[in-house]
């Protein structure tokens, strides 16, 4: 039975953590690598896209103490449980979706999302690429870790089985479920370049989990 996605989240803070670290192929070193392509820069400004408990904001904050956070996730109870980790900290944190809620304009000196994205189309993800890209600062630049499908039939399976479940549980269209759909990295990169970023790096890579920088 799917779940809406937050509600997929909140039910499963109790472990969350332990689950990510221990069942995603090198998550401790991917975490970190992720918090090391983040600005070093006083009181950077960063917006984390599906931050969820933090994990990668705690290796941050290891790196720059005064970083500026502002976090996005749809999952109530895992804010929470962020804002208690990191008291006295300078983070801003929005329930709500990052396809909804407004970002501004240059604004950030990155963005960073982390094992989030995998749950989205392709023609979902380019708005949402171009709102990041026109809230990113001159110099500023897009870090996205996440996991890809290994092949084209691979991703065409994982979105038509969402259909399939979808249509079966007569559920309502514009309301997200949890259900993992990766892109393939081809077709990510293609809907960064087509949201109007100038180029796409891949930065480093575990299994089928990639970092990837964009830039302005």
């Amino acid at each position: 039975m799917l779940e809406k996605m937050g509600d997929f989240f909140n039910a499963r803070l109790e472990g969350y953590e332990e689950h990510q670290l221990n069942t995603i192929e090198s998550a401790k070193e991917l975490y970190s690598f992720t918090a090391g392509c983040l600005p070093k820069q006083a009181e950077s400004c960063i917006l984390d896209l599906g931050c969820g408990t933090g994990l990668e904001l705690q290796e941050y904050f290891n790196l720059n103490p005064t970083g500026k956070i502002t976090g996005i996730d749809l999952a109530e109870q895992m804010l929470k449980f962020l804002e208690s980790k990191f008291q006295g900290k300078n983070i801003n944190l929005i329930n709500g979706s990052y396809f909804e809620v407004p970002f501004g304009t240059n604004q950030f000196d990155a963005v960073v999302s982390v094992e989030s994205l995998h749950h989205f189309t392709k023609q979902e993800k380019i708005p949402l690429y171009k709102k990041i890209k026109a809230a990113l600062k001159p110099a500023g630049y897009f870090i996205l870790t996440d996991y890809f499908a290994k092949s084209e039939d691979d991703e065409n399976s994982f979105r038509q089985e969402l259909i399939r479940l979808r249509k079966e549980q007569n559920l309502l269209e514009g309301e997200f479920y949890h259900f993992d759909t990766p892109l393939t990295v081809e077709h990510e990169k293609e809907a960064l370049l087509a949201a109007g970023f100038s180029s796409v790096q891949i930065l480093n890579k575990w299994g089928v989990t990639h970092t990837i920088k964009t830039t302005l």
